[in-house]
């Protein structure tokens, strides 16, 4: 097993809540007795700023030699209008997901009993703990099908996935049922979409393999609603690029801030950490941001590619100590309540550690 990180922190608050989560793994490290090296990139904004390109080659190679990615957020207004091939998101991140062949993204969502005054959802859809999982395909799908086409009169994308693609993801929703509370939703549009009916065929085919794993299907429209009236029904939500992409993060806002959840975007090699939020420019360099999700995607990445999973135990049990106390950054605190800065909270959680 290797010990070489990749640290790509982005663009507006990436690079700060990257730095706390760094404070973070050298207190583990020094705790645990393990060392890991540390070589730091450019990648989005960041990078076509100074390279013009938000992948440059430098990157591509670091990444490439290394045995685990933790990234900070990227992008922001500012490259909004440039060509798709060169923007932060598709030819930055996108295309960095291609590079390591990242198949999967696993988004943990946890409302805690703290903080369910944060949650937009109402003390009686919240009469349990919300804990779910969305097991996201990230390599194919809309996203990435071909033919894709874009002119002032007409534009189209195409959605296409193989057997084998479906088979891949269904397995690793499935054995994480199986440690947790061993249900899988399988979200689709089998109703409407051929891609869906292939999928929802595959994963019925694979649950064979899966007795013991209740499965249910369920329309992506009618996903998105249950979500909202009663997330409690979750355990592990399987589904495709593009429904992913929009469950996750409604998921996410379940939990009351995008700066609480991490990810993990596992690939056949090298890993890829970040958390579920974005650049958030309007509030960068202000010491606002909520370090959280990316010091738990550390926690991740030092469990999942590392094996240092009492470093990473370490670090969640701090976090949950943290909110039990009553620290709390902007994003997560109520009228009233005290706010400390995105560096104080990295502090108090090595505190605790």
């Amino acid at each position: 097993m290797g010990n070489k990180i990749a640290v790509l922190p982005g663009d507006g608050i990436g690079p700060e809540v990257v730095d706390e989560a760094l404070k973070v793994l050298h207190k583990v490290e020094d705790k645990f007795g393990f060392k890991l090296e540390i070589e730091k990139g450019l990648i989005g904004g960041a990078a076509i700023e100074k390279t013009g390109h938000p992948l440059p080659e430098e990157t591509r190679k670091l990444a490439l030699a290394s045995d685990a990615i933790l990234l900070g957020s990227i992008g922001g207004p500012k490259w909004d209008n440039l060509a798709p091939e060169l923007s932060p998101e598709i030819g930055g991140l996108l295309a960095l997901r291609k590079l390591l062949n990242l198949y999967i993204n696993l988004r943990p969502a946890v409302v805690y009993e703290e903080l369910k005054d944060s949650s937009p959802l109402s003390a009686k859809v919240l009469s349990g703990k919300v804990d779910l999982l969305t097991v996201r395909e990230l390599a194919h799908g809309i996203y990435f099908g071909q033919p894709k086409s874009l002119t002032d009169e007409e534009a189209f994308d195409t959605m296409i996935y193989k057997r084998e693609e479906v088979e891949q993801i269904a397995h690793v929703a499935f054995q994480a049922a199986r440690k947790r509370k061993g249900k899988v939703t399988s979200v689709d549009k089998a109703n409407v979409l051929s891609s869906s009916k292939l999928w929802r065929k595959v994963v019925i085919d694979v649950h064979q393999q899966y007795k013991d794993v209740e499965l249910e299907h369920m329309y992506v429209d009618n996903a998105a609603m249950q979500l909202m009236l009663n997330p409690l029904q979750f355990d592990v939500i399987l589904t495709t690029n593009l429904f992913g992409d929009i469950l996750s993060d409604e998921s996410a806002a379940i939990c009351g801030s995008l700066g609480m959840l991490p990810s993990a975007s596992l690939g056949a090699e090298i890993n890829l950490f970040e958390p579920a939020g974005g650049s958030a420019p309007d509030i960068a360099g202000m010491g606002k941001a909520n370090p959280i999700a990316q010091i738990l995607s550390l926690a991740m990445m030092l469990e999942t590619s590392f094996e240092q999973n009492d470093a990473a135990a370490a670090i969640r049990k701090s976090v949950d100590k943290i909110i039990a106390d009553g620290y709390r950054t902007g994003d997560i605190a109520m009228s009233g309540e005290d706010v400390i800065s995105t560096s104080e909270m990295g502090d108090v959680i090595c505190k605790f550690i």
